[in-house]
């Protein structure tokens, strides 16, 4: 199989570079916080039960606790209740976890303006540069805020008016879901939404747009920075929960130089 061994000799000589997109998932992995009436994840927690001790003499492993929805996580369609009758995390076609990426980096104005939007005209203006959107690929929406996923609160940046982070306007997760021909939206904040979003109309639009449409999230991806704007491949692998809404990945790209 000439183009396998092609990739196998590309990736032995550094042609291609593997470029891992993942948070380390730890108990101080950044988690979403609703407000106090809703349901909560669970953070991350590893319970040990042998570790080459009497409990298992010859090997060591652990118990593990967390929610779907923690740490650099895939989101699937069922996730939220306008994609309620689509797939579950189980269910998204292999095929779609091997996909081609663009990064739009908008770094520099979310530095400026944590609230920083994505509007039509910022993706038009990048796809003038580059070109258009990959078919079945992802938008990767570059903000530099995976410099700060090492603190709950700086990561979450709350304030009593609510979570200060970038995200997308309606109008760009409108478009985005309905007219664009990718999968999916990644982003290095803790959700694919900005922070404001549950003051939107309607709120949470790239919830309520992208998995009513049947597209995907990625969240809290770090790295993008290390990524082309155009000609990455990206490989995700959630966990293959039945039911499940979503699941930690880890989110790699192959990036050829």
């Amino acid at each position: 199989m000439p183009i396998l061994q092609d990739l196998r000799d590309a990736l032995a000589s550094g042609q291609v570079e593997v470029v891992d997109l993942t948070a380390p998932l730890t108990a101080d992995t950044p988690t979403l916080r609703l407000p106090p009436e809703f349901g909560q994840t669970a953070k991350f927690e590893l319970e040990e039960i042998s570790s080459y001790d009497a409990r298992g003499p010859a090997w060591y492993w652990n118990n593990f606790r967390t929610g779907e929805h923690t740490g650099t996580h895939f989101d699937a369609p069922n996730h939220w209740v306008t994609g309620k009758d689509g797939e579950d995390v189980a269910s998204v076609p292999p095929g779609r976890l091997i996909a081609p990426a663009v990064v739009l980096d908008y770094s520099a104005e979310v530095a400026e303006n944590p609230d920083f939007l994505l509007e039509i005209e910022h993706v038009q203006a990048w796809q003038e540069r580059h070109g258009p959107l990959p078919e079945g690929g992802w938008l990767l929406f570059r903000t530099g805020w995976d410099a700060r996923s090492h603190e709950q609160e700086e990561f979450l940046n709350a304030d009593e008016a609510g979570p200060h982070t970038p995200g997308l306007s309606v109008a760009c997760a409108r478009w985005l879901a309905e007219q664009s021909p990718v999968i999916g939206l990644g982003v290095e904040t803790v959700g694919t939404d900005a922070g404001a979003a549950a003051g939107f109309d309607p709120m949470f639009p790239c919830h309520t747009m992208m998995h009513g449409a049947g597209k995907y999230g990625l969240t809290q991806l770090q790295n993008l920075a290390r990524l082309p704007a155009t000609g990455a491949m990206v490989v995700t692998g959630p966990l293959r929960i039945v039911g499940g809404s979503g699941s930690p990945v880890r989110a790699l790209a192959l990036v050829e130089h």
